[in-house]
């Protein structure tokens, strides 16, 4: 089985051109510079009906913290209904607490709003205190399909033994490790063969120049595309 290619959109040119040269699935987001932000209700229809993908929108609030509070989840309940009704396949989402573990009410409140969208956790979950007890917490979600992780570190490619060890606790289960940020066209295939990921995830590595905030390059997915055909 080929290994799953998600891509971030910004914009609908970015879906259509991603999902055109071979993306798997898009996570839509608005700020890359940021970390990415919840996106507009007309920009995730638009992408939705554009893309013939699955498009997973980020629902995060505010690029303050990952520790929200009562105010934040209710607007991130109010997003994620949103989101579902535009169509959406998932949500990407990520709270810990003060003591950087998962924050497990919260995550609750996000699953039965989701209602039968997939979730992603996202990279909050590199933040966590010990990363193998927030996968475990994971991994008791049965709602929760991937995680997006960089390892803990910058980017996933200094962290190949890590993101190993993560894709082996993970085996078997309802969940896929995502790995991403920081891969590049030219490093993905070792990286797959090193660490037997089933999912990566491209943001900055697929767009002109390598800057994220740039466009889509369409010729850099089909690249990867074919490289991840080849692993």
């Amino acid at each position: 089985m080929s290994v799953l290619l998600e891509v971030i959109a910004t914009t609908v040119a970015d879906a259509r051109a991603a999902a055109h040269a071979g993306a798997d699935r898009l996570e839509l987001v608005t700020a890359m510079g940021e970390g990415g932000l919840t996106p507009s209700v007309g920009l995730i229809e638009a992408v939705v009906s554009a893309a013939g993908v699955p498009v997973n929108v980020i629902v995060r609030p505010h690029s303050r913290s990952f520790v929200y509070d009562a105010d934040d989840y209710a607007v991130m309940l109010r997003d994620i209904r949103a989101v579902k009704a535009a169509g959406a396949n998932g949500i990407v989402v990520g709270m810990l607490d003060a003591e950087r573990a998962i924050d497990r009410e919260g995550l609750a409140r996000v699953c039965e709003a989701a209602d039968g969208l997939a979730i992603t956790f996202h990279r909050a979950f590199d933040e966590a205190r010990d990363l193998r007890e927030a996968l475990d917490v994971l991994l008791g979600v049965e709602a929760v399909t991937n995680v997006l992780t960089s390892g803990g570190k910058p980017s996933v490619l200094q962290a190949r033994a890590v993101v190993r060890e993560l894709v082996r606790q993970a085996s078997g289960s309802h969940c896929t490790v995502l790995a991403g940020a920081g891969l590049t066209v030219d490093a993905v295939a070792d990286f797959v063969n090193r660490t037997h990921v089933e999912a990566v995830h491209f943001g900055s590595g697929v767009r002109v120049n390598g800057n994220g905030l740039a466009p889509v390059d369409p010729a850099k997915v089909a690249q990867v595309r074919a490289l991840l055909d080849a692993a």
